[in-house]
């Protein structure tokens, strides 16, 4: 399989327009939102205890890192390493868990941002240019509907492959397997702390990073000729699994490794690393195993 980017994926037709187009309000992916944030909020007031705690965290760092962070973005969506194709649907799948979209919707979601993200001018949707609260509102509630969209082709091992076909129809029961065991293993506490609280914080952790990482100072690189530049979020490695370096994303977004400066903690890249030595990953690419990108300017500390 060839290395896929936005721009191979997004394909603009002579009358795409990228600034034409709405806010619209995402009902079900909205009413996903809420009622995972009121089973969170039960949770917390009704069942609090500390093995739903742990199972929390546990259940939170493995579908984020190695799901939604090595799973679905670095290797899905980037192809920046390869795996045995059974390991690949289960790093997806642990995606797929974290609640956000299905593998191709999650595919659509990016690339489309990453390519709003490419043009001259950048509406503020997909460039994150409103104030917190109202970016929290339009990118967990609602999508950009544009009036002229440009033709979007995902590649057919992943359009066509049964198994991905499959995750995407059913995304969000995939909850439900996780669900049954958590209640057989500890009641409706343990499924309302790693269901409901863990969906939830994910999905609000998600819009964070991606908020305050197009908001900030611009550290690492700069892409001159585009508005909307990417920061790196110092400190939150650890929190994050390496997806707070998002200036060196920008920078170098073929790369599996996004902590690519000495001491910038990149947990995501650590597990792709375990992968590669116990045998089971391959292909690994760098920051330098591509041609840089573009206007590619170093602008200081990144």
């Amino acid at each position: 399989m060839s290395h896929w980017i936005a721009t191979d994926r997004v394909r603009p037709e002579p009358e795409t327009c990228a600034l034409s187009g709405r806010i619209v309000w995402d009902g079900p992916q909205s009413l996903w939102t809420l009622a995972h944030g009121v089973g969170g909020i039960l949770a917390l007031a009704v069942f609090p205890s500390l093995p739903g705690f742990a199972v929390f965290l546990a259940l939170t760092a493995v579908t984020i890192c190695a799901g939604h962070s090595v799973g679905m973005h670095r290797l899905l969506i980037h192809r920046a390493f390869r795996v045995p194709k059974g390991l690949e649907y289960l790093l997806v799948w642990l995606g797929v868990l974290v609640g956000m979209a299905g593998p191709i919707g999650m595919i659509r979601a990016h690339d489309m941002r990453d390519w709003h993200q490419r043009q001259t001018r950048c509406p503020p949707h997909p460039s994150h240019a409103a104030r917190p609260l109202r970016d929290m509102w339009w990118q967990m509630h609602c999508r950009f509907r544009l009036d002229r969209p440009p033709a979007f082709v995902v590649e057919p091992e992943v359009a066509e492959d049964r198994v991905y076909r499959w995750m995407e129809r059913t995304w969000r029961w995939q909850q439900l397997p996780l669900a049954v065991a958590l209640y057989l293993a500890g009641g409706w506490g343990w499924v309302l702390w790693g269901v409901c609280l863990r969906v939830f914080v994910s999905l609000t952790g998600h819009w964070a990073v991606g908020h305050f990482a197009h908001r900030g100072r611009v550290t690492g690189w700069r892409i001159e000729g585009l508005p909307v530049q990417g920061s790196n979020l110092p400190g939150l490695g650890l929190l994050t699994f390496g997806e707070n370096w998002h200036g060196n994303h920008h920078a170098f977004p073929h790369s599996a490794r996004l902590g690519v400066e000495p001491g910038q903690m990149d947990p995501g890249w650590w597990f792709i690393l375990a992968l590669e030595r116990a045998g089971l990953a391959r292909e690994v690419r760098g920051p330098r195993d591509a041609p840089p990108r573009e206007g590619l300017v170093r602008v200081g500390e990144a």
